[in-house]
């Protein structure tokens, strides 16, 4: 695999309005209609991925595998969040970010996520 083009200091940020479908309550882990844990995730990882895809060659692109969150938080929907993913360090084709997520009131999440850089096919034919 070619080296990596990553900036060591790559910091990225997206934002997104909380919706229903984001909620406990239709995730099914809680009762609330608050941004729910695994939306809050799914959000880190998204603004992780997004931050490295336009530094990979066609072909390549990132899996996740390692999450250490903290939901420190609740959010109603309608509310905009955002994420801050910086990232912290790279091994290889292993890299660890620092990612928070805000709302209107201030910190609401925030830990380290893990990414693996892959090459799609290899890893998709190593399924069947």
């Amino acid at each position: 695999m070619e080296n990596l083009n990553i900036p060591n200091e790559l910091e990225h940020v997206l934002t997104k309005m909380v919706m229903p479908e984001d909620t406990a309550s239709r995730y099914g882990s809680g009762l609330l209609d608050v941004f729910a844990t695994p939306a809050m995730i799914a959000f880190m990882e998204q603004t992780c991925h997004s931050a490295i895809q336009p530094y990979l060659s066609p072909g390549m692109s990132s899996v996740g595998t390692e999450v250490n969150i903290k939901h420190l938080k609740a959010t109603a929907v309608g509310n905009v969040v955002r994420c801050i993913a910086q990232l912290q360090q790279t091994e290889g084709r292993k890299l660890v970010f620092s990612v928070k997520v805000f709302d209107s009131k201030g910190l609401i999440g925030a830990g380290t996520h893990s990414r693996f850089i892959i090459d799609i096919q290899k890893f998709i034919s190593k399924l069947s």
